[in-house]
């Protein structure tokens, strides 16, 4: 199914205050299951969305999607489905799940207990990830993400959750949108927000965020 998380998702965006709680799924993470199974997803994100085991998923190139914000997820197929998000398997898998069919499988990975990250603690990411650089234009991550890498409603989006993420996918996905091979943020916010970080950084925030405890998942919060 799909494909997530970049860092900031937006390096001058500012949370709705009071920011919302996380949109409900709108589908039947039943039916979702079931859909999920017939179209594939489970093959590359796992039945319990923590990802597969098979080579590819190691290596960083398929997200967990368990406990993601359910209109993240959403908007994640509609850029492949149109091509605003570049991903040659996900573009012809996205391209035979419609609005209908997506809001099932959203509300069946979006309820599922929050993603488990594999991270390392890294001291330089925490910081980074709190207060970013001012004096290199590079801003905090937590103002879009939260201060606990949850996600949360911003006035033209919704930030992912990064929180438990797989630390190679977050590290292969802030290295695209740095050199510019993603390109499907709000205003092309992510790129402006990656730009100026370094190899040796990036690793570090995706260290930090892989291993952020657990939280509870947009759909369970949503509920409370």
């Amino acid at each position: 199914m799909l494909v997530q998380p970049a860092l900031a998702q937006g390096a001058r965006k500012t949370p709705v205050a009071p920011p919302p709680a996380p949109s409900a799924p709108r589908g039947d993470a039943v039916a979702g299951r079931e859909l999920a199974e017939s179209e594939r997803c489970i093959e590359c994100h796992g039945a319990d969305g923590q990802g597969s085991t098979h080579d590819d998923a190691i290596e960083g190139k398929f997200p967990r999607l368990a406990g993601q914000q359910p209109d993240y997820l959403l908007k994640q197929l509609r850029d492949l489905r149109s091509g605003a998000r570049k991903n040659d398997f996900m573009q012809v898998m996205a391209r035979s799940i419609d609005d209908a069919t997506a809001a099932h499988i959203v509300a069946f990975f979006a309820g599922l207990p929050p993603m488990r990250g594999d991270g390392r603690a890294d001291a330089n990411g925490a910081t980074l990830y709190a207060r970013g650089d001012a004096t290199r234009g590079i801003p905090a991550c937590a103002a879009c993400h939260g201060a606990d890498a949850l996600g949360q409603r911003l006035a033209d989006g919704i930030a992912p959750r990064l929180a438990g993420q797989s630390w190679r996918y977050l590290e292969r996905q802030l290295l695209d949108w740095r050199d510019g091979f993603r390109r499907n943020s709000p205003g092309d916010a992510m790129s402006a927000a990656a730009r100026g970080l370094s190899d040796a950084e990036i690793l570090s925030l995706s260290h930090h965020l892989s291993g952020l405890a657990a939280g509870a998942s947009p759909a369970s919060s949503a509920a409370r």
